[in-house]
């Protein structure tokens, strides 16, 4: 098999859904730390701006393909790995995945990554309190939706689709390290809850933990 690498951030929400999908297919990888603050932040380098002209992570390394943009690689690693799928079998419960997925990687993460908040800090001159009344107003209200569409609907099981983990789970698991990283009250969000722990439960997602990375700190 090619190699592949990818290249993360231990606290990069993006970056983790990668690593539980890269987890939840067995495929072996290499993790390359990229700091997103030290130094004004690794990801504008010449050297990694050449790899993903956006300077996000993540990015992945497949042999000699170079991919970016972690819901695009997500299903990339679907399409060329399908054993363990990360996307249901019929068009309609992939649509439903996805538009879970989708929910959480366009909707609410986007409005609370580390570039709107330097954004939100630097240019705007937001005060720290203000910065995360931000960031808790739009986790919950993302998150509040999500609630709705996955309590009581019948395709719910023990993870967002079903008993199998997959592309939903990958998303949902790192936004709510998110909300509990910034204190957001979960207590709404019961359904959420019980996915986040059966998926923790599970060596992929478990292995995946922002603190179990090499650059963990």
């Amino acid at each position: 098999m090619e190699p592949i690498e990818l290249f993360s951030y231990w606290r990069s929400s993006a970056a983790y859904r990668v690593r539980i999908g890269l987890n939840l297919k067995g495929l072996p990888h290499r993790i390359t730390p990229v700091h997103l603050v030290r130094e004004g932040g690794e990801q504008h380098s010449a050297a990694y701006a050449a790899l993903n002209p956006q300077e996000l992570v993540p990015t992945l390394r497949h042999g000699d393909r170079v991919l970016q943009q972690s819901m695009a690689i997500l299903e990339y690693l679907d399409e060329v790995f399908p054993a363990t799928p990360l996307l249901p079998g019929d068009a309609e419960g992939r649509v439903r995945v996805r538009a879970l997925a989708q929910l959480v990687a366009c909707d609410i993460h986007p409005l609370n990554n580390l570039r709107v908040m330097q954004y939100l800090e630097r240019t705007l001159q937001a005060s720290a309190e203000a910065r995360t009344q931000w960031t808790l107003h739009w986790m919950a209200e993302g998150l509040a939706a999500m609630e709705t569409l996955l309590a009581g609907h019948a395709a719910t099981g023990t993870f967002c689709h079903g008993d199998q983990p997959g592309l939903a789970d990958a998303c949902l698991v790192p936004q709510l390290y998110n909300a509990h990283r910034f204190g957001l009250a979960l207590a709404p969000y019961p359904t959420l809850q019980r996915i986040e722990t059966a998926c923790l439960a599970l060596p992929a997602f478990d292995a995946a933990r922002p603190e179990r990375q090499i650059d963990a700190g």
